[in-house]
């Protein structure tokens, strides 16, 4: 450990602390996520005889790059893909086995791998079900999971999410981090900060995300079983950090465990090996309560932008010559709009274009029928989408000056929210260029009547 890791490793505070009271839910988005994150927090519960549950979205049946490692050829046929999702559940198991926590204590919901901010996006109420890239269904397809046949829908997910947090009641939960650069790790943590809106009269756990995938991060990569895991650098004072220190022996079984997940090992060993180290580490990002003035509040000047000279270099010539990166958001209250201005790292051009969503929540009203929008700018022209239905252009109001972007958000066209679901992305063509992260915003409470909505939510 260098004296610069020493010293900002003893800076961060150790938490969370467990207490005899707690009940610990672990969310995992794939098989072996619940191992890199929380293996030690996992064990430290079991220790201490608390009830430990771990629930898996997916059964990360979409690893194409670890499935020819396994079988040693490509897996295309969607049945074949799906005894993939059957071994990666068993692995899962033996697992979770080795770190204390028995069979009956897991759940598998068995939503699809890489498609669920999909389902996030523009799968909900009304839209019909996602279908499945690899797997080529509709609905949940393994006998062992907690609803077989559930549709890949945004209100079937929030469903299973919330019987099991109902039924379990925990304290303290374990979820994937917003900053996670896997798409089902960044659904996972919307999806569960939905549900526990949803669940507020009933329950008010700590939340603690963990990260796993970030650009360049944990370094060095591979098994360093001495060294602190320290936050990204760019992150570093922009989350409340917190750490949980790992004995010796709780090293060694998490590596145990780890190993397990034979079918991911094969491919992605030497960076899976790089969070066993001598600590976890969780945080999150704090709510930001939108001022009525324009104020930095959501991304400091520069943030993204000094980690970008790394990120280009897994872009290919196309995308680094095109590349449009977000410096700067901020958003604030005027009267009934909200307001977000991004400031980009040179105008939008050609086939760049950048899109801004927009997702409110209000806590009398079912989460899938409010908007979820999606405002695309391009060089010449926006487009306003709730989900996949046009909206008028004028539903939001939108200036542009060189490379600030802003837009004026009705908040009636949001469903007159409490809070919304914020990120913005920049793309060429489809591919993905720079994103900031999805933030929560506090709006404060509705000022309008919910009956004149048509409903509201089920107790």
């Amino acid at each position: 450990m260098t004296q610069d890791q020493s010293s900002v490793a003893s800076s961060l505070p150790s938490s969370p602390t467990l207490t005899p009271d707690d009940r610990i839910l672990i969310l995992a988005p794939h098989p072996d996520d619940e191992t890199v994150g929380c293996g030690g927090v996992i064990q430290q519960a079991v220790a201490m005889k608390l009830p430990v549950r771990i629930v898996w979205l997916t059964y990360g049946d979409n690893n194409e790059w670890s499935f020819l490692l396994y079988r040693k050829h490509f897996v295309v046929m969607p049945e074949a893909v799906r005894l993939m999702g059957e071994v990666r559940h068993h692995e899962a198991v033996a697992a979770a086995k080795i770190l204390g926590v028995d069979s009956n204590q897991l759940a598998f919901l068995g939503y699809p791998d890489f498609g669920t901010l999909t389902i996030w996006y523009r799968h909900w109420a009304n839209r019909p079900p996602l279908e499945s890239m690899l797997t080529k269904v509709t609905h949940v397809p393994y006998a062992d999971a907690c609803r077989p046949g559930a549709l890949y829908k945004g209100e079937e997910i929030l469903r299973d999410l919330e019987t099991n947090l109902r039924e379990f009641k925990p304290t303290k939960v374990f979820v994937s981090h917003p900053s996670d650069h896997n798409v089902d790790h960044q659904a996972l943590y919307l999806f569960t900060r939905v549900a526990l809106w949803d669940l507020g009269s009933e329950m008010h756990p700590e939340v603690y995300p963990y990260l796993v995938h970030f650009a360049h991060w944990p370094m060095p990569r591979g098994l360093q079983t001495t060294r602190p895991m320290l936050p990204p650098a760019s992150l570093c004072n922009l989350i409340h950090w917190g750490i949980v220190p790992l004995s010796e022996r709780q090293i060694q079984v998490k590596e145990s465990a780890l190993r397990v997940h034979r079918s991911e090992v094969a491919s992605s060993g030497h960076y899976l090996l790089s969070f066993v180290r001598a600590n976890e580490l969780f945080g999150d990002f704090p709510p930001v309560v939108v001022p009525t003035v324009p104020a930095e509040n959501q991304l400091p000047a520069g943030r993204l932008q000094r980690s970008l000279q790394l990120q280009q270099q897994q872009l290919t010539e196309e995308e680094r010559a095109s590349f449009v990166g977000i410096e700067q958001v901020r958003t604030w209250r005027e009267a009934d709009d909200l307001v977000v201005s991004v400031r980009l790292s040179r105008p939008l051009a050609g086939a760049v274009s950048a899109s801004i969503f927009a997702f409110g929540y209000r806590d009398n009203w079912p989460f899938e029928q409010m908007p979820k929008l999606r405002i695309n700018i391009g060089e010449l022209r926006h487009e306003v989408l709730d989900q996949t239905r046009k909206l008028r252009q004028d539903a939001v109001r939108f200036h542009r000056h060189e490379r600030e972007l802003n837009l004026r958000i009705p908040l009636k066209t949001m469903g007159d929210p409490q809070r919304v679901l914020t990120c913005v992305h920049t793309y060429l063509s489809e591919d993905p260029l720079d994103w900031a992260e999805w933030r929560i915003l506090e709006i404060g409470p509705a000022t309008v009547n919910a009956a004149s909505l048509g409903s509201t939510r089920n107790p």
